[in-house]
């Protein structure tokens, strides 16, 4: 382990969004797009008199998700309070788990595994806590910064949630960012969340450099962002070592608009939350039954997908592993291929093509309107010669993703059908070899100089050519010449 390393260490927070209520009362669990403190109740406002009852299914998704990560199970399900004075939680303390003493988190010393730089890394995880989210706390007139104001919305208070705590294993930001998409497809595997939903995944960053202390930047919302804010608060840890500034810990907020960490509050340490056992939740035994029936009825991870899609689909394990990373991608390819039967066009059609257009809106396959039929026809139009690849790519995949289009409608209206009549291309070449005589030449001399000629023709046809007869047909009227 190099010694001059950053070292990282991550907190994950998973909003368990399949639960249909709270962790502890019975307030709908689908808080999104509903009136401010409105989806509350006596209990998860925290008013005196009001009794926590813990959610079942809640325990039962943290026994899944441990055993993905390989954790040790703890005997009993045991709650803490844990105190703080701050708007998001209305009573002043949050009921979580701690693992120390009188107190123990649900799992522990488990880890995780992902590829980084062309081997298998492992990181371990020190524990992994059920708690309840405090409030969403918005800042109507500018940032946590300069807002005038600050306005609080508990119908997040209460929300079910993992608290999922790595070591410090990382030393680089974008290992980071490799590790929160691992977990993320873990656990949309499991189906306990859906982390496309806003705040449904989020990561506290603890950043040191050896010299400096422990920094913590907090509730940073996407593993790109991740990956941003590591790398901005290590080249400010350095920077501010090496002009002999002392780095203190501290807790930092990620200004996602100009890139940049900004002081909240020192650090508090573990003391000052004066965690203790919560009275009105006494201790439940973890069933061995309960325990094993979860272990039976696990979903296929990520990992073990991967391999299947390998060995049943005849891709490559690598293509395999990207497909799975989204689950909701891997679920569309599995659909696909029960329209169309050649499964390496299709991951490739989907991780090379569609991928780049939902990265060009920033949106999921899930989010757009891309079906697996769309796919199925686009391959059969293109194996009867109807369309190119090249309009595919460039045209029709772009218009059907946002669309959500038939495509042979697409292809109708925009009369985007494949020319392939070789006198009709041979007269579009003539053409472009009596424009252009010296490119010409150059092709004459050198066969790689073709490649102008055929964009030229392609150009032409906007796009409808299919590129490879249209070289063979160039390479056959250059030897001619």
């Amino acid at each position: 382990m190099t010694k001059d390393k950053p070292l990282i260490g991550l907190e994950i927070h998973v909003h368990l969004t399949k639960l249909n209520t709270k962790l502890f009362c019975s307030c709908p669990s689908n808080y999104y797009d509903k009136e401010p403190n409105s989806n509350v109740c006596p209990t998860c406002l925290g008013l005196p008199g009001a009794l926590p009852v813990p959610n079942k299914k809640a325990l039962e998704m943290a026994i899944m998700v441990s055993l993905a990560l390989n954790c040790k199970l703890s005997p009993y399900l045991l709650f803490t309070r844990k105190h703080y004075f701050y708007p998001d939680m209305a009573k002043n303390y949050q009921i979580s788990q701690y693992d120390g003493p009188g107190s123990m988190a649900i799992a522990k010393e488990g880890f995780i595994e992902y590829e980084y730089n062309n081997s298998l890394k492992r990181t371990r995880i020190r524990r992994i806590n059920i708690e309840e989210d405090p409030a969403k706390i918005t800042y109507p007139t500018g940032s946590i910064l300069t807002s005038k104001y600050t306005l609080i919305d508990y119908n997040r208070s209460g929300i079910g949630m993992l608290e999922i705590v790595t070591e410090p294993d990382i030393r680089e930001a974008k290992e980071a960012r490799v590790l929160l998409d691992k977990m993320r497809t873990i656990l949309e595997h499991l189906g306990v969340t859906d982390a496309s939903l806003e705040g449904a995944m989020r990561a506290d960053l603890n950043v040191s450099i050896p010299g400096g202390q422990r920094v913590e930047i907090k509730n940073v919302g996407s593993p790109k962002e991740a990956e941003a804010a590591i790398n901005y608060e290590i080249a400010r840890q350095r920077a501010a070592l090496s002009q002999g500034l002392k780095v203190e810990r501290e807790t930092r907020h990620w200004d996602s608009e100009r890139k940049i960490t900004v002081p909240l509050r020192k650090k508090e340490e573990e003391e000052e939350y004066l965690y203790f056992p919560d009275p009105d939740l006494p201790p439940i035994k973890v069933d061995e039954e309960v325990i094993k029936n979860i272990m039976l009825s696990m979903p296929e991870l990520p990992d073990a997908r991967a391999k299947r899609f390998s060995e049943n689909y005849g891709i490559d394990l690598k293509t395999a592993r990207i497909l799975v990373m989204d689950k909701k991608m891997a679920d569309f390819f599995e659909e696909t291929v029960k329209l169309y039967n050649d499964p390496s066009k299709i991951a490739y059609l989907l991780i090379n093509e569609v991928q780049r257009w939902l990265n060009d809106k920033n949106i999921r396959i899930s989010e757009s309107k891309l079906k697996p039929e769309h796919i199925a026809s686009i391959l059969k139009l293109l194996d009867e010669n109807v369309v190119t690849m090249k309009i595919i790519k460039e045209v029709i995949l772009r218009d059907i993703i946002y669309s959500g289009t038939d495509p042979v409608k697409v292809i109708e209206s925009l009369g985007l059908t494949a020319i392939r009549d070789k006198e009709e291309l041979e007269r579009i070449i003539d053409s472009v070899f009596s424009s252009n005589p010296k490119a010409v030449e150059d092709a004459k001399a050198d066969e790689k100089a073709i490649n102008y000629l055929v964009g030229l023709v392609m150009k032409r046809t906007g796009k409808r050519a299919d590129p490879k007869l249209v070289f063979n047909l160039i390479k056959e009227k250059i030897i001619k010449k």
